[in-house]
């Protein structure tokens, strides 16, 4: 439970202040009653709206966006524009942060939260939670790349984690390529020590959760609570 200004002035990232005069003035319901009190410690079943618009009074948020070029995996940047920034107004809160990156140029899946343990679950090597991507490549695959993908590939003089790749078309110039970590640039430098060009790459999917297919670039939505606990990495008590 948390006081009902600190919730507030969290979800909408405002001043403590502000978020008591919020409630002073009457634009605050819990469970469709005016609030009366700041110090009223909100609960995960009450029912929150300020201004006629409903918060959450979760904890923690999880939001899948399908990330478009141009945009960087970032909570801030100095000069250009992160996934945090293009977020819809009402799901700004404080903290957060992408669970992971994507290159500047890569588009798709990318989990944004304000939980630090979860993220940290998504991300260790030893959880090794799968990430899938389709890469359109400058030339065909063949038999060689596969092998030595799925074999565990010398990257330099690091040896990868087995990953799997498959052809999507009869071209076999789109291919389906599923990783266990994230080494910096990791896919295209696969795909190039085979002298071959990647010329996009979306991630699809982490771990058993895909990409809403019906979110557009730059678009987001949260994540459910059941859609949360099929990735296998957040307690029930946890989970929106």
């Amino acid at each position: 439970m948390q006081r009902l200004d600190k919730l507030i002035a969290d979800k909408l990232n405002i001043t403590r202040s502000a978020a008591k005069q919020l409630i002073k003035s009457g634009e605050v319901f819990v469970n469709a009653s005016p609030a009366k009190s700041p110090d009223y410690k909100c609960t995960d079943n009450d029912r929150i709206t300020v201004s006629g618009r409903e918060i959450s009074s979760n904890k923690f948020v999880y939001i899948m966006m399908n990330k478009p070029k141009g945009v960087i995996c970032a909570s801030e940047g100095e000069k250009e524009k992160t996934v945090v920034d293009i977020l819809p107004k009402d799901m700004k809160i404080k903290n957060l942060f992408p669970a992971g990156r994507l290159d500047k140029d890569t588009t798709g899946f990318v989990l944004i939260t304000n939980d630090g343990e979860f993220a940290h679950d998504i991300l260790s090597p030893k959880k090794h939670v799968p990430k899938t991507y389709l890469a359109l490549l400058d030339k065909p695959l063949d038999k060689s790349v596969i092998m030595d993908f799925e074999g565990g590939m010398m990257l330099g003089e690091e040896k990868l984690l087995p990953a799997t790749l498959s052809a999507e078309n009869e071209e076999k110039t789109l291919a389906r390529v599923v990783i266990r970590q994230g080494i910096y640039h990791q896919i295209k430098r696969m795909f190039k020590k085979h002298k071959i060009e990647v010329l996009e790459l979306k991630r699809i999917k982490i771990g058993a959760l895909p990409l809403d297919e019906s979110l557009g670039e730059g678009e987001c939505r949260y994540i459910t609570s059941p859609e949360l606990l099929s990735l296998g990495t957040v307690p029930n008590d946890r989970a929106v």
